[in-house]
């Protein structure tokens, strides 16, 4: 094993350090194991890097095998995104789930089973939990990604969450500070603004960020969103005023800032990748995160560069780049001390085996309303799917089809988009009892006119919402999931038999 063999001046190292890029594939590239000897601490897995449990510790391993202690992060937040199973859906049910049963006990042992699984493959650290209110219903990108809508159900579970994922080893990264929850634009596409008063910010969007510093929260990333109260010209990730005026000044937070992806829209579109990078650490952060959508060799020089050129322009100055290496590398001496202090089962065993907690939560958190009789016999399931925001995917699995096919052999599946015929549902489904399958069925029109014309045809129709339960319950029997992850699944699946297992 080696640590830092190679040599790279202290200005590009340092440069080199702040950086947590992306790669493409399920094995380390030459070009990335030779810039972590030259300096780079931290690397950003997806769900185009994992196929198995076993691979991923292998991946990790071998990260390791040029410096131990790389930080090796992921945006793992179960439900809805999740890169750990990416391919099947998640086994654990989501925020929205937890905050919906709203039992911190609950949430604690959910966020422990998630990092002991994270930690069994190699994984320390989790750019998770997600701690933005839900304000707006509206919202396109965070939804069952929070905890809700209550300021103080958000903060109590953000601080649970962040105590069960470090409890298990793996660092969390609270986000998107200052919240990005009243938003009605994702920032993966464009630049999102927020027009509340100071007065309501604290209230609201700060209250679960003091209780994630409270409960020791090793990082918190910064959301890519502009605040006129604060700063009417800079992104949050951009502004001193955010960045080091209110989160490190006045909440008195001392751990390690990462910058959301620089890569996104709300950033790359307006000041451009480069010009981005240096602004951030400017401005107060400490890492960047790039590599969702910019995965090469070439972009980590580009910003390595950029930083090292501004350094050298007077543009940055040097001590705060240093600052920030200082904080990525401290981070870093926790991660592998935690290691070594959870050290359990191999790889297979430890992210395979252990609790059903999850699924335990995912039957907590249904809502039924209505009664009626239960499948007796293997229905159509006919689910209406949105387009799928970039930070959830479009790759990972949703439903109940396949879950209720294990239970019932022989249910019939059809999916239908924005230009679903309600009449071709219809006979597609037959003599068959029909389960409308909807994902914020509140923010879709084309779904909710859908479902009226096959309630109304067929009103033994049962309906599952599977992201935020915002529209009116209708059907013989309306079920909330709260989330849309493979156990959400399975537990509305088991709600619809004759005798369903208890939670």
């Amino acid at each position: 094993m080696t640590t830092i063999a190679r040599s790279t001046d202290t200005l590009t190292r340092d440069a080199l350090t702040v950086l947590q890029p992306g790669f493409v594939g399920t094995t380390a590239p030459d070009w990335l194991l030779r810039r972590i000897g030259e300096g780079l601490t931290s690397v950003g897995l997806f769900g185009r890097n994992i196929a198995t449990a076993d691979q991923l510790a292998a991946l990790t391993a071998q990260l390791r095998s040029e410096r131990d202690d790389v930080l090796v992060a992921i945006d793992e937040e179960g439900g809805d995104v999740t890169r750990l199973e990416v391919r099947t859906g998640s086994s654990f049910p989501g925020n929205l789930a937890l905050g919906s049963v709203d039992d911190t006990d609950l949430t604690r042992a959910v966020a422990h089973e998630l990092g002991r699984r994270l930690a069994a493959c190699g994984v320390d650290l989790n750019w998770a939990p997600s701690a933005d209110v839900n304000s707006n219903p509206d919202n396109p990108v965070i939804g069952v990604r929070s905890f809700g809508a209550d300021p103080q159900l958000v903060a109590r579970h953000t601080a649970a969450y962040i105590e069960g994922l470090q409890s298990a080893g793996v660092a969390a990264c609270t986000k998107h500070f200052p919240g990005h929850g009243d938003t009605a634009v994702d920032s993966h596409h464009a630049l999102p603004r927020i027009d509340v008063d100071l007065d309501t910010l604290h209230a609201r969007e700060l209250v679960p960020f003091r209780a994630a510093i409270a409960a020791g929260s090793k990082s918190v990333m910064s959301a890519h969103i502009l605040l006129p109260a604060l700063d009417p010209t800079r992104p949050a990730t951009l502004s001193p005023r955010v960045l080091t005026g209110l989160l490190r000044e006045e909440l008195g937070y001392d751990g390690l800032i990462v910058t959301d992806a620089v890569e996104m829209q709300a950033i790359a579109s307006t000041y451009g990748i480069e010009r981005g990078s240096v602004l951030a650490i400017a401005a107060g952060a400490d890492a960047l995160c790039v590599g969702g959508g910019l995965a090469d060799e070439d972009t980590v020089l580009r910003l390595r560069d950029a930083l090292v050129a501004a350094v050298r322009a007077g543009e940055l100055p040097e001590s705060r780049l240093a600052d920030a290496a200082a904080r990525v590398r401290a981070l870093a001496s926790w991660t592998r001390a935690a290691r070594g202090s959870v050290a359990g089962p191999g790889a297979a065993e430890g992210a395979a085996s252990g609790s059903d907690i999850g699924l335990v939560a995912a039957r907590r958190a249904l809502r039924v309303t209505g009664s009626a009789a239960p499948l007796s016999s293997p229905p159509y399931v006919a689910s209406f799917t949105p387009v799928a925001n970039i930070a959830v995917g479009d790759e990972t699995p949703w439903g109940v089809g396949v879950e209720l096919s294990a239970l019932l052999p022989g249910t019939a599946t059809g999916t239908y988009g924005p230009s679903a015929d309600p009449s071709a549902v219809l006979a597609a489904a037959g003599s068959r009892r029909i389960v409308a399958v909807v994902r914020d069925e509140h923010r879709h029109p084309w779904m909710s006119s859908a479902l009226s014309a096959l309630l109304s045809a067929r009103p033994d129709t049962v309906v599952i919402e599977m992201g935020v339960p915002q529209a009116v319950a209708r059907g013989s029997v309306h079920i909330a999931t709260h989330g849309a992850a493979r156990v959400c699944g399975r537990a509305a699946a088991e709600a619809l038999l004759p005798t369903p297992p208890l939670p």
